[in-house]
């Protein structure tokens, strides 16, 4: 395992202390649960940004999309907790 320093000013650094304390960790395992947490979520971001990427560069190649009735009656049955076929994407129009 690696050391890294940080600098903190005093006011976070004693909100620091307070928040560890309340969530019954100790400062050190608070922060590396923190930066990890960040970490996770930037990594997450970015996946869905790829994703979403890709998927706006299959419309713009094919033209085809999900009719916005057909797609909030999947998620509305979803939602239910039914299984529904998946809509159909096609050209609009």
């Amino acid at each position: 395992m690696t050391t890294t320093t940080i600098r903190l000013e005093a006011a976070l650094k004693a909100r620091l202390a307070t928040a560890a304390e309340r969530a019954g960790k100790t400062p050190h395992a608070f922060i590396r649960d923190a930066i990890a947490a960040t970490v996770e979520q930037a990594e997450q971001d970015d996946a869905f940004h790829r994703l979403a990427d890709e998927r706006w560069t299959n419309i713009l190649a094919t033209g085809n999309t999900v009719n916005w009735d057909d797609a909030r009656k999947w998620l509305t049955a979803r939602s239910r907790g039914e299984t529904p076929p998946k809509p159909v994407s096609r050209k609009p129009g």
